[in-house]
């Protein structure tokens, strides 16, 4: 990612460098608990709501080229079961590590002689702007590949039904009699052939009833 233009300090997200220092090896670790922001997670599957509780562990160290930040977040995400569509809720946990360079300095962390037009090079890089750095990027990331893309209220959650849609979960022996096709269509020409049967006995017998005042 090329540098920003400004980051601002009020971000929760951002931090602040100036007083770990540019000496290689420097080290100091930050904790912070900020508000989640919109459409942290998985979106329409399983994420942290907006504004919910995050707390950050950061380890931040001064290397050669920039900042090397390795981190803990944890919050409690909440999503549906993709299997029942039961909501449901679970502990998040998820790490990162990162380089933040100086725009400045080079691979090698030497001060570059003149700006280098290398956009391609930069596009994937985090950059630190007036000592300040910003997490969200690397927090999205981390948080997307911490939770499950299939999230399940259990592991051996049963889903639903598929003809009346009843939680199978809480009914295992729940089931529909099935008729295969074949035998109700035979079924129904069997009907067909009885009904047809008894119109025409009750034909004969009004017929005989006949018959039988005309001999009166």
């Amino acid at each position: 990612m090329a540098p920003n233009a400004r980051l601002d300090h009020r971000n929760p997200l951002v931090f602040d460098t100036h007083e770990l220092g540019r000496r290689p090896g420097a080290l100091q670790r930050l904790t912070r608990e900020i508000d989640a922001p919109k459409d942290l997670g998985i979106q329409g599957v399983i994420g942290v709501p907006e504004g919910a509780p995050v707390e950050l562990e950061l380890r931040l160290e001064s290397v050669m080229e920039g900042v090397l930040v390795t981190g803990t977040a944890r919050a409690q995400a909440k999503g549906e079961c993709v299997r029942c569509l039961e909501p449901l809720e679970l502990e998040l946990e998820a790490d990162f590590q990162e380089m933040f360079s100086y725009p400045d300095a080079d691979d090698r962390g030497r001060v570059k002689a003149e700006p280098a037009d290398d956009a391609e090079e930069d596009e994937d890089r985090l950059f630190i702007e007036d000592g300040l750095f910003d997490l969200e990027p690397v927090l999205r990331d981390a948080v997307v590949l911490a939770l499950p893309m299939q999230p399940v209220c259990q592991d051996d959650c049963l889903g639903l039904c598929s003809e009346c849609g009843a939680r199978l979960t809480d009914d295992p022996d729940h089931h529909h009699d099935a008729v295969d096709i074949r035998w109700a269509a035979l079924q129904g020409l069997a009907g067909s052939l009885e009904d047809g049967e008894k119109d025409e006995m009750s034909g004969a017998d009004a017929e005989a009833g006949v018959d039988e005042k005309q001999e009166k």
